[in-house]
């Protein structure tokens, strides 16, 4: 769809248009890989507290068994991903760049042996407590990246009625494709997803984003939804960047502003992902956990580009060699797109219930890593969705300014990275955000300490 033809279509103000190079897999069905011989399940995938260990070093386990839990209210359970033993309860390489503790399980045989959830005989008739009770216990989080406990999402507060749900079907970052497959292979449990989602609030206006340039996707939703008598509206959204945030997605699918430093429900409005929504449905209906997801392995440096369904856990290598491994020119791995991706130093490093893609590309397609100074042009102003200034949040972060941080609102970015990929001096504005956050709320945490 050409960018003309776009331009009565919703969006919001600002961001960027980056390439997209979804071409390399949006064509290319989901393929479900073998089992892995062993996996290495973090015990805390979600926001919020992590989980405590079920099981220890020699247990036998189910695929499916819940292996790691939390008595928090903000925290998700953690379940066994293959059948076999516990090699290890231990701290192993994340791909967040640490050691974390982890569930190592070896496979043991060549098929599964599942532990199903118990599940109700018509999940229409049933109460909207089970039904949430039923999503925690799957260990559901949100799939698009945030990894928010779904059920949390689920319970807004009595003081915040909610009166729409979005389904995200953007999938605005550069080579993901995950989504798109899932929209056109799985299009009526995702929409069931949904409607269970939408019962759990006890709401009935339900919209589906989906960004224009998957024409077909839109197609084919539209058609179930009207096959299906569902009161859901699919609203296609101009082809921008980060069009998939949640605060970028209400303003374009309903014209409202989430308030700075406040969330969708302030608002009225809960927003999910399309694979969060067909994990709702397997765990609803078939009493599946949270064990797989489906993922893109994709880049200029993977020989043989694809979507793949992958058990939680697997390591990064593995997937990658599903794909035929990589050039030798490879240069950079992200977990993730490019935009707001992490890059990986192991290929070990285990995939999470938020790990959407895997993007291998050559420096070719990498940005010039030097650094100038900031000449003042104001680029990353103009292109911040959240109306911040990147560039003095940047200063005062070097500068240790952490308080002046605060003021001018670094809590607010969504690190969506559209600052660093127009900056003309190359310099990381995101990643400077990223540092001032941290460094930031150390310092809120000693203050309190000391008060």
């Amino acid at each position: 769809m050409s960018e003309s033809s776009q331009l009565h279509i919703s969006t919001f103000r600002r961001g960027v248009h980056p390439d997209e190079f979804k071409n390399l897999t949006c064509h290319l069905p989901s393929k479900t890989m073998p089992l892995p011989a062993e996996v290495f399940i973090p015990l805390q995938q979600h926001i919020g507290t992590p989980c405590e260990p079920l099981v220890e070093k020699g247990d036998l386990v189910k695929t499916g068994q819940k292996i790691a839990d939390s008595s928090a209210f903000i925290s998700s359970p953690i379940h066994a991903s293959i059948t076999g033993v516990v090699a290890a309860v231990a701290a192993f390489p994340h791909p967040l760049g640490a050691k974390v503790p982890m569930i190592h399980i070896k496979r043991e045989g060549e098929e599964d042996e599942w532990e199903l959830l118990s599940i109700p005989e018509n999940w229409e008739t049933t109460s909207r407590e089970d039904l949430s009770k039923l999503v925690r216990e799957a260990g559901i989080v949100g799939l698009g990246g945030a990894a928010f406990p779904t059920h949390v999402k689920m319970s807004p507060p009595a003081d915040k009625p909610i009166d729409h749900f979005i389904l995200n079907g953007c999938e605005c970052e550069p080579f993901l494709t995950c989504d798109h497959r899932n929209m056109l292979e799985d299009t009526d449990h995702i929409l069931k997803g949904m409607a269970i989602m939408m019962r759990i609030l006890g709401i009935e206006q339900g919209i589906v984003g989906i960004e224009s340039n998957k024409a077909d996707a839109i197609a084919t939703m539209e058609a179930r939804v009207k096959e299906l008598k569902l009161n859901f509206k699919i609203q296609p959204l101009k082809v921008k960047y980060p069009q998939g945030a949640e605060k970028m997605l209400i303003d374009a699918a309903l014209g409202r502003k989430v308030p700075a430093g406040g969330l969708p429900m302030d608002v009225g409005v809960v927003v999910n992902n399309i694979a969060t929504a067909l994990a709702v449905y397997e765990a609803v209906v078939n009493g599946k956990p949270l064990i797989q997801r489906t993922l893109t392995v994709t880049g200029d440096a993977i020989k043989s580009p694809g979507n793949l369904i992958a058990r939680v856990g697997t390591p990064f290598q593995v997937c990658v060699d599903a794909c035929g491994g990589l050039n030798d020119e490879t240069s950079q791995v992200f977990m993730g797109g490019p935009m707001m991706g992490l890059v990986q130093y192991d290929l070990q490093v285990p995939t999470l219930k938020a790990t959407s893609g895997i993007v291998c590309m050559q420096s070719s397609q990498l940005k010039n890593t030097r650094h100038y100074p900031c000449i003042q042009c104001g680029t990353c102003v103009s292109v911040c969705p959240m109306n911040l200034v990147p560039t003095r949040l940047s200063r005062q972060v070097e500068t240790a300014k952490y308080e002046d941080c605060r003021e001018w609102g670094i809590f607010n970015c969504i690190e969506c990275g559209s600052c660093a990929f127009v900056c003309p001096s190359g310099i990381p504005l995101v990643q400077w955000i990223r540092v001032g956050k941290a460094k930031s709320t150390e310092q809120q945490q000693k203050f309190k300490a000391q008060a």
